[in-house]
């Protein structure tokens, strides 16, 4: 069985805990860090050796990390390296973690490192598939009936749980609006992803206007075969 490793920080990553561990059986190995920590750390090493961390998270075969801070995430990509894990994934983008380091870190030890600003745009890699299969880019199924949406099969979702809840949500809509209406309801979701731009909550909420689009024609066109 795999064993998904989740780092959180603060009110970062518990929905995801959450969500793989009822939509999945991977065992989930949970450590936290203090929400609140310094700006600048000179000396994450030390700094993060007297944290009341647990370690047992490195016991992983893949590492989701909200650590959220550039001298933090070298270290726990460092230590998890150390200890075998396969891959590490980092939300939060790269103005929350030092990708060349990261990249130097990932040559060192043979760790799949990747970050992304939100969990739902986790590319699938070989190092990653057990959590990419369930997680990431949505990929969905959609029953259609007397040209509403009738069910909408959750196949890859947001590892938030945004999906399956416009899945829910969506029951009832006529196919001209379940596009947009999708993304409305990705973008009223309780994720933690940023708001405000272009990216984040909004690009969530596009790719899930797409994918239900693109999964009602699929279903259209299978219907007239």
């Amino acid at each position: 069985m795999t064993k998904i490793g989740v780092i959180l920080r603060g009110k970062y990553g518990s929905r995801l805990v959450e969500t793989v561990r009822s939509k999945t059986d991977m065992e989930v190995i949970v450590a936290e860090l203090p929400a609140y920590l310094p700006d600048f750390i000179d000396e994450p090493e030390e700094f993060f050796s007297g944290l009341d961390f647990d370690t047992k998270v490195f016991d992983a075969d893949i590492i989701i990390t909200y650590s959220l801070h550039p001298d933090i995430t070298p270290q726990i990509a460092r230590m998890a390296g150390k200890a075998g894990v396969r891959a590490l994934i980092v939300p939060g983008g790269a103005s929350k973690a030092p990708v060349k380091e990261l990249e130097d870190i990932s040559k060192e030890y043979g760790i799949f490192i990747e970050v992304d600003e939100i969990c739902c745009n986790v590319a699938s890699d070989p190092a990653t598939d057990d959590f990419t299969c369930f997680f990431g880019n949505p990929v969905l199924d959609v029953e259609v009936k007397d040209g509403k949406v009738a069910k909408v099969n959750v196949i890859r979702g947001a590892p938030c749980g945004s999906t399956w809840h416009m899945a829910e949500a969506l029951v009832g809509t006529p196919v001209e609006e379940a596009g947009p209406k999708a993304g409305l309801i990705v973008s009223q979701y309780p994720c933690r992803a940023v708001r405000g731009n272009m990216g984040g909550i909004h690009e969530s909420s596009e790719m899930h206007k797409q994918e239900i689009e693109a999964a009602i024609k699929r279903q259209q066109a299978s219907a007239k075969e």
